[in-house]
């Protein structure tokens, strides 16, 4: 993608960990960026910290489990720029049980449905309620935030490095969030627009803990680089820093 000065990007989850690094590096490439999250002050101070170091930010307090929510910011961005070029659906949740606990012996019906409302459920729906203003962008780019946790392929391999790693709620969205990620790319394959899900890695977020490898600023990496994809790049893939990972 080219004329990065020109595009307008909503990042969800955009207050801290991967999310604001992602705002960042985008905003660093001149890119107009939406940044959304649920606490009104803490998605404004970290607007006003990204603001400061010369980025173009703009702020919306945004749950992405809320419907008028969704459609209120939608229409901002339809009123203030009648399109939307980068749509990075960055939110996400480990909830339940502790995370490594959170087996198919222990998970209840509650953990389960609230990790599928935000994993899942809220950015399909995200999906669907920009398409319009995706589809009135140039060549627009859909990144979904999953997890190399979300690989059947791999939780079925006990040679594989995720093969004890089985927390029943994410690895399960997560896995559901790629077949969707498929879904809108086939159905967008006749189109200008790209869909694709992204690992960012394990890394060192509120959520990743400080035992990840990884900083927060490589984590950024791949949703940006999806984000920004030029004509020739991938769609309906399941990246890692350039490396497509097994399903």
């Amino acid at each position: 993608m080219t004329n990065e000065t020109n595009l307008v990007a909503l990042v969800t989850g955009a207050n801290r960990g991967i999310g604001l690094e992602t705002a960042r590096q985008l905003g660093a490439k001149g890119v107009t960026v939406v940044m959304a999250g649920r606490s009104e002050a803490s998605i404004h101070d970290a607007a006003r910290a990204l603001s400061a170091e010369g980025h173009k930010v703009v702020p919306v307090v945004l749950d992405v489990t809320d419907d008028a929510q969704v459609e209120a910011v939608r229409a901002r961005i339809e009123a203030d720029y009648g399109r939307l070029d980068i749509l990075i659906n960055n939110a996400g949740v480990i909830t339940g049980e502790t995370f490594m606990e959170n087996s198919a012996a222990t998970i209840t019906k509650d953990a389960l449905r609230t990790t599928f409302e935000v994993n899942l459920f809220a950015p399909v729906a995200i999906a669907q309620a920009f398409l319009p203003l995706l589809k009135a962008a140039p060549a627009a780019r859909v990144v979904n935030l999953t997890s190399i946790l979300g690989s059947l392929t791999l939780h079925a391999d006990p040679q594989s490095p995720i093969y004890g790693s089985k927390s029943l709620a994410y690895n399960a969205s997560k896995a559901a969030l790629n077949m969707a990620t498929v879904h809108l790319a086939a159905l967008l394959q006749d189109t200008p627009i790209k869909v694709n899900a992204a690992h960012p890695g394990w890394v060192k977020t509120d959520m990743g803990s400080e035992a990840a490898p990884m900083e927060i600023l490589d984590g950024a990496r791949t949703s940006v680089e999806l984000a920004l994809l030029g004509p020739d790049g991938p769609t309906g893939k399941y990246i890692h820093l350039g490396e497509e990972l097994p399903w």
